[in-house]
C-alpha cells in the first residue's frame, strides 16, 4: 500500500467526521437485517460498524445487550455487570441505549462515576475481583458472578463504534458465546426488536439499578502488585505519555500522585473528531499506537523523556517510544517484555508457560527455550490466552499487534484482557531495574538471539476463495523447500493448543510464513519472518503468495 501524502501530519478539517450527522444517523436509521453488512457480527473483538453505514445504531445496540440479558440468564450469572466506555462519538450514546436495555431487565449494573470513561484492562481487572470477593463471599445461594460490557471499536476511526462482552473470567467472551449473542442479536433485529426490554433512559437513570462507583483508585493502587512502581520512582525516570485521546486519560494523573512518578502528558485533548491526531499512512484518522504515523505526536517528543508510551482508545494496547530509536516494534517490546520478566519475576514458578499468536516472532520461541520455559503458540486472538491468565498457568500472553498482559510480581492474577497500561509502565520498569531502554535491550536480544526480518502484506482475495481458507492443510501443498531451506512443519492447527488457525503455517529452520483470511474484508493476510536476510525474507513472501493461490485454485 502506497503512504499517502500527508501521513504523519496532523489532521484538516476536511478530515474530520460529520458528528452531527454520525450521531443522527444513530438514532434515525433502522438497519436491515437482510443486508449482511447491516447484521450484528462478532468478530475477535466484539461487533463493530458505523451508524454511517447502518451497521452501528441504536437498534443494534438494544438488540445486542438483550441478547447477552439472555445469556446471562441461561449461564446463571447473577451478579452485576460492570459497563465501560471509551472517547469515541458513537460509545456514549451506545451505553446510554445499553442502560436503558439492562435496567428493564433488571440487571444490576455498576458504572464510573460522573459518566466516566472506564478502559478496557479497568473493567477485566474489576470483574477478576469483584469474582473473587463473590467467591469468599458465597452463600448457600451460589455465587453472584460478575461480567462486563465494554463499548468500543479499540484504534478504529473516530465513525465507528464498537461493542463486546467479557464474562465472568474477564476476558473476551468464546467464540461459542459470541455466536449465541449474535444470532439472538440478529432474531431481534428480524422481529423488529419484538421480545427486548428497555426503557428511556432518563428512567433508567432513576430505576435504582444503576450505581456508580470508582474504578479508577481500586485499578491505581493495585499497579504496584503488578509493576515495581517503586523501582520506577526510585529511578526518577522521566515517562512522556500520549492517551491518543482515550479512556486512560485521567488515570495517568492518579498513577502519578498515587506512586510517585515523573508522568507527564504531552497531548491532554479528548475530541470525539479525533481532530489532534497525525493521519495514519492511508490518511485516515486512526489512533493506532503501534503505527509511526499516527504516533506521529509522541515521536516529537521522544528526546525529552527517558521513555514515552501511547495507547489506543480503550487502553488494551500499547506503543512504546525510546530515545534514539523511535517507536519500537510490536513484536520487539513483546520479546523484551518477555525477556526481561522471565529474568526478573522471581516468584514465578518455572512451569508458567508463555503464550504468543502464531503469527508473532520467532525470537519469542528462541527467548522461552534460553529461559527453559514453554512456548505455547495460538491461533490469532486473545481470547487464547484467557484461561491460562485466569488459572495462573499463562504468566504472559501477548499479541504482534501489540496487546498483551500478564500475571502480577507473585504469580496469580491481574487481569485476563490486554492491559496497555501495564505495558507502558513494564518499558519504564525495564529502564529502571536495568538501565536500558527496551529499544537497547532489543539490541542486546538480536545479538544473541539473531536479527529479525518480519513483514505483513495484505492481499485481495474472492470470497469464494476466501471460504476455502479454513480447508487448507499439510495436504494441500507439495513445496518441500521454502526460500532454499527445507520445511519443518506445515501447521492447520495451532502447535500450542491443538485449535484451527483458520489458515496455514510453514516453518523452516530460519524462516516461517502464515497466511489467514482477514475476518472482516475480502483481504487474506500473509505474515512472513526470516533470521537471514531482508532478501531472504523476500523469497519468503514470494513463494507464499505463489503457494497460497496454488492451494487454493486446487
Amino acid at each position: 500500500m502506497a503512504i499517502h501524502n500527508r501521513a504523519g501530519k496532523v489532521a484538516l478539517q476536511s478530515d474530520l467526521i460529520n458528528l452531527p450527522k454520525l450521531m443522527s444517523h444513530y438514532y434515525r436509521i433502522t438497519p436491515n437485517v437482510e443486508d449482511v453488512q447491516q447484521k450484528v457480527t462478532f468478530g475477535t473483538s466484539g461487533h463493530r460498524g458505523s451508524s454511517l453505514k447502518a451497521s452501528f445504531n441504536q437498534n443494534h445496540i438494544w438488540a445486542i445487550t438483550q441478547a447477552v440479558v439472555d445469556y446471562r440468564q441461561q449461564a446463571g450469572i447473577k451478579g452485576p455487570m460492570i459497563v465501560g466506555f471509551d472517547t469515541h462519538a458513537l460509545s456514549y450514546a451506545a451505553y446510554m441505549s445499553v442502560l436503558e436495555v439492562l435496567t428493564a431487565n433488571q440487571v444490576a449494573v455498576k458504572v464510573q462515576q460522573d459518566d466516566g470513561f472506564t478502559p478496557t484492562p479497568v473493567v477485566s481487572q474489576a470483574i477478576i475481583s469483584a469474582n473473587e470477593a463473590a467467591n469468599v463471599s458465597a452463600t448457600e445461594n451460589g455465587v453472584e458472578l460478575t461480567d462486563g460490557l465494554i463499548i468500543t471499536p479499540s484504534h478504529n476511526p473516530p465513525q465507528d463504534g464498537g461493542i463486546k462482552y467479557n464474562p465472568p473470567h474477564g476476558g473476551p467472551a468464546e467464540a461459542e458465546i459470541t455466536k449465541l449473542i449474535e444470532s439472538q442479536a440478529n432474531e431481534y433485529l428480524a422481529q423488529q426488536l419484538s421480545g427486548v426490554k428497555k426503557v428511556n433512559y432518563g428512567v433508567a437513570l432513576e430505576s435504582g439499578w444503576i450505581d456508580e462507583v470508582d474504578f479508577i483508585a481500586p485499578y491505581v493502587n493495585s499497579l504496584s502488585s503488578v509493576i515495581d512502581m517503586q523501582a520506577i520512582a526510585k529511578a526518577n525516570i522521566r515517562i512522556g505519555v500520549d492517551p491518543l485521546g482515550g479512556s486512560g486519560i485521567y488515570y495517568w494523573s492518579h498513577i502519578a500522585k498515587q506512586h510517585g512518578l515523573d508522568i507527564t502528558l504531552v497531548n491532554d485533548k479528548v475530541d470525539p473528531s479525533f481532530g489532534f491526531m497525525p493521519l495514519d499512512k492511508d490518511g485516515k484518522i486512526r489512533m493506532d499506537c503501534s503505527s509511526p504515523y499516527a504516533m506521529a505526536g509522541l515521536l516529537a517528543h521522544s528526546e525529552s523523556f527517558d521513555v514515552c508510551v501511547g495507547n489506543d482508545p480503550d487502553y488494551d494496547r500499547h506503543g512504546i517510544v525510546c530515545p534514539g530509536f523511535g517507536l519500537m516494534n510490536p513484536n520487539h517490546y513483546l520479546a523484551v517484555a518477555i525477556d526481561y520478566l522471565l529474568t526478573y519475576r522471581k516468584d514465578w514458578s518455572a512451569d508458567l508457560a508463555i503464550g504468543k499468536t502464531l503469527v508473532s516472532s520467532a525470537i519469542i520461541d528462541r527467548i522461552c527455550q534460553s529461559h527453559e520455559r514453554q512456548c505455547l503458540e495460538v491461533p490469532v486472538g486473545f481470547k487464547w490466552f484467557v484461561d491460562g491468565l485466569a488459572n495462573s498457568s499463562i504468566a504472559f500472553g501477548g499479541e504482534e499487534s501489540a496487546g498483551a498482559a500478564f500475571l502480577n510480581r507473585d504469580g496469580s492474577t491481574w487481569c485476563t484482557d490486554k492491559d496497555g497500561f501495564i505495558l507502558a509502565l513494564l518499558a519504564a520498569e525495564i529502564l529502571a531495574v536495568t538501565g536500558k531502554t527496551p529499544a537497547q535491550r532489543y539490541v542486546e536480544l538480536t545479538e544473541q538471539f539473531g536479527q529479525s526480518f518480519y513483514t505483513r502484506i495484505d492481499s485481495p482475495i474472492s470470497l469464494k476463495k476466501k471460504a476455502k481458507f479454513e480447508k487448507l492443510s499439510s495436504d494441500s501443498f507439495t513445496d518441500k523447500t521454502l526460500a532454499g531451506e527445507t520445511i519443518t512443519a506445515i501447521l492447520s492447527h495451532a502447535p500450542g493448543n491443538n485449535a484451527a488457525i483458520g489458515g496455514i503455517k510453514v516453518t523452516t529452520e530460519n524462516g516461517w510464513f502464515a497466511a489467514r483470511p482477514s475476518g472482516t474484508e475480502a483481504l487474506f493476510k500473509i505474515y512472513a519472518e526470516s533470521f537471514i536476510s531482508e532478501s531472504h525474507l523476500q523469497d519468503i513472501i514470494s513463494q507464499a503468495q505463489t503457494m497460497i493461490d496454488s492451494a487454493l485454485k486446487s
